[in-house]
């Protein structure tokens, strides 16, 4: 798949020619961190996927058969004037807890990982400085596993899963 997403949940407000960047991230359940990221104003739109690992065109199924390597993620296209990159990674850091490797909550597999893709040296050096405040502030008693890594081919994931939670009226994966 190319950066372009279909967003047929884009506004109807938005102006078409609007200049967005992208944000590629993997917290735990792609569910919720969907769920999360379509809260923020300056998200255009989201779409749940698999990134970071060796299968051609994986399926739900693939991926959690954990012999894959991909990570659940969810691709953020979003407008820089509206919200900023590090505002973005705000709202990662805040929403899962980037100390558990391969598993958030009652999830556990390598595709739950906590990962950050980015898409460019500006997003990278933001990812690391963000990390490194987390891990100086003491907020965490355990390391930050958050592997900060450069973006991939980003393969959508089955329709069902896309903005699956909004689609039942549910705010959490663990309801």
């Amino acid at each position: 798949m190319s950066d372009k997403m279909d967003s047929g949940d884009v506004e109807p407000s938005m102006p078409s020619e609007t200049t967005s960047e992208f944000a590629t991230f993997g917290a735990g359940c792609f569910w919720g961190v969907e769920a999360d990221f379509r809260q923020v104003h300056g998200v255009l739109a989201t779409a749940v996927g698999y990134e970071g690992g060796t299968k051609l065109n994986p399926t739900y199924e693939d991926v959690c058969s954990h012999t894959t390597g991909h990570a659940e993620v969810v691709r953020v296209e979003f407008d820089p004037t509206k919200v900023s990159y590090d505002d973005l990674l705000k709202v990662f850091w805040e929403n899962h807890d980037p100390t558990q490797v391969n598993r958030q909550g009652p999830d556990f597999g390598d595709q739950y990982r906590t990962v950050i893709f980015y898409h460019s040296p500006e997003q990278k050096a933001a990812a690391e400085a963000s990390k490194a405040a987390l891990e100086a502030s003491g907020k965490h008693r355990k390391p930050i596993a958050t592997q900060i890594v450069p973006t991939e081919t980003f393969y959508i994931a089955e329709d069902y899963h896309q903005q699956y939670l909004e689609k039942r009226g549910k705010r959490s994966c663990h309801l």
